[in-house]
């Protein structure tokens, strides 16, 4: 959502289809709080992506709205027939509150989280429902690690760069509280995650970040060194590449 770069489709869609893969279970997850039905519900896909999910969300019936940083995955999403904005995901606003806020792989990137639940809370109707999953305390942990240690040794302050808000399950129930939310239901779980195109594609597509201000060559250097790093702990003896991803999902309800 505040990404400090626009994301390319065509490259996610390569490299990263499996994020709306797994969010399909997070649908689900919403489904189940309205009974099994979002027909005539209102709500916002915040982080929407290329709209993938948002679609699956206006094809259950739901009056969805579509936000993102990028302009580039905004306009893929209307390509789709759904409405959607170009939005930031730490303020914005709705004309008037909605049903329910949903939002897959997106929390992660928005590293001011008080901020982003307070205009969570501020979209939705007292009794809204807010469902996500984003990466908890321990996402790509092995990954980080390897980043950061080529960029300090590249003498490249990793931790300034480090684009990821990664909490503790207990860090992030108290600030739903305190933004007015009741938790109903919280998990804390592992879900390590094949790469359809390997490290390489999974950095050149989330790790931009840390490196985009570099020259090309100097990002070369550095992807093939992290790529060699984590080989023995996330590639299998038949090649695969598995990333450690550890995710937090929820439902809250607004006070």
């Amino acid at each position: 959502m505040s990404q400090p770069y626009d994301w390319n489709p065509a490259d996610y869609d390569k490299n990263a289809r499996f994020v709306s893969t797994y969010g399909n279970a997070v649908v689900d997850l919403l489904v189940e709080q309205f009974g099994g039905s979002l027909q005539g519900k209102v709500g916002i896909d915040l982080g929407c992506g290329d709209g993938v999910l948002t679609l699956r969300l206006q094809e259950l019936g739901a009056d969805v709205l579509g936000l993102d940083a990028s302009p580039s995955m905004v306009e893929k999403t209307r390509g789709l027939g759904v409405r959607a904005e170009v939005a930031d995901g730490h303020h914005f606003t709705v004309d008037s509150p909605v049903d329910f806020v949903f939002s897959n792989a997106t929390l992660h990137w928005l590293k001011r989280p008080d901020e982003v639940l307070d205009s969570v809370a501020r979209a939705l109707k007292p009794g809204g429902v807010f469902v996500a999953e984003f990466g908890g305390l321990g996402n790509v942990a092995a990954i980080m690690t390897a980043i950061h240690a080529e960029l300090d040794r590249a003498g490249l302050p990793s931790l300034e760069r480090c684009p990821w808000y990664f909490p503790a399950p207990g860090v992030y129930q108290k600030r739903l509280e305190r933004a007015g939310f009741t938790l109903q239901q919280m998990i804390h779980f592992p879900r390590p995650t094949p790469l359809p195109t390997g490290m390489r594609g999974w950095l050149e597509t989330f790790a931009v970040p840390y490196l985009g201000d570099q020259p090309k060559e100097t990002q070369d250097q550095l992807l093939d060194r992290i790529t060699d790093l984590l080989a023995p702990a996330l590639r299998d003896e038949e090649g695969q590449w598995i990333a450690d991803y550890v995710r937090l999902r929820f439902v809250a309800v607004r006070g």
